[in-house]
């Protein structure tokens, strides 16, 4: 990935709000489950974790407020989703952010 798409990728997803949703071993487990499902109801994930409905609740609504994660309201349930284009975009700008190739050079560590 050149400079540009560096760029690019950075701008299109803001790391900052992703990885603080991610921050949480919660989240991270619930997108895990989420994963490996097409869809899902806020009742299923309930089923998955010994939490309370309104603690997984407010989970799915970081994760959803990060742009991870979909929601579609089917009366009278809640459905959500991964965002597998906003995951693969935060895993490529995680990925350029940390890759030698394309960081600015710096002095070695220790060096004068």
């Amino acid at each position: 990935m050149n400079s540009i798409e560096t760029a690019d990728a950075l701008k299109n997803l803001s790391l900052a709000p992703a990885l603080a949703a991610l921050s949480h071993p919660v989240r991270i487990r619930i997108l895990h489950h989420l994963c490996r499902t097409e869809t899902c109801c806020c009742k299923d994930v309930v089923e998955q974790f010994d939490l309370a409905q309104s603690t997984v609740s407010q989970h799915l609504k970081v994760l959803v407020d990060a742009g991870l994660v979909r929601f579609r309201s089917e009366r009278p349930r809640s459905c959500y989703c991964v965002d597998r284009d906003a995951l693969d975009a935060l895993l490529r700008s995680v990925n350029t952010l940390f890759d030698p190739e394309t960081a600015a050079p710096r002095p070695v560590c220790g060096a004068k």
